[in-house]
């Protein structure tokens, strides 16, 4: 009694991945690594603003911190007295002797607006004062318009002397 084995060829259709599969596991990966790359995108844009506001912020307590120093020329670092880009370096005024307190606040107004030039895109800052609290508002292009306007952000600060 011989019996043959008989072989029976496996079907094809199980044979490994076809070329559909790896088609789509390729579009797969792909959407997947747009995806990460556009939250890289995002994320980058989202640390620039950060960093812009943290400038704006730190600033603003700058020129209050120099207008607290000089508070016999308070009203001097006034926008309404002198715009800040129109502020001339004053050279006698490395330290407190070398100058009067309105060439001290003039000479800190031309640093204030070089610090911010050179910090932020267009910046625009403007010191009031209401009553007895002055207000500290650093205005930037934001979106890169060209233009600062209501659409840009904002930093303000009040404080008293």
């Amino acid at each position: 009694m011989n019996k043959t084995a008989t072989f029976k060829p496996t079907s094809s259709r199980h044979s490994g991945f076809g070329l559909l599969e790896v088609v789509i596991s390729i579009a797969v990966l792909s959407i997947g690594l747009l995806g990460v790359a556009h939250m890289q995108a995002v994320g980058a844009v989202s640390i620039e603003h950060s960093y812009q506001r943290s400038q704006a912020t730190v600033l603003a307590y700058d020129i209050a911190d120099r207008i607290r120093a000089n508070p016999g020329s308070a009203n001097n670092y006034l926008t309404a007295t002198m715009n800040a880009s129109q502020a001339n370096l004053q050279s006698g005024c490395r330290s407190t002797s070398g100058c009067t307190a309105a060439q001290m606040a003039e000479n800190d107004l031309y640093e204030w607006d070089t610090a911010m030039r050179a910090a932020l895109p267009a910046p625009t800052g403007v010191i009031t004062l209401s009553g007895e609290t002055y207000a500290v508002s650093i205005r930037w292009d934001d979106n890169g318009d060209g233009v600062v306007n209501e659409g840009d952000p904002s930093f303000l600060m009040r404080f008293e002397l």
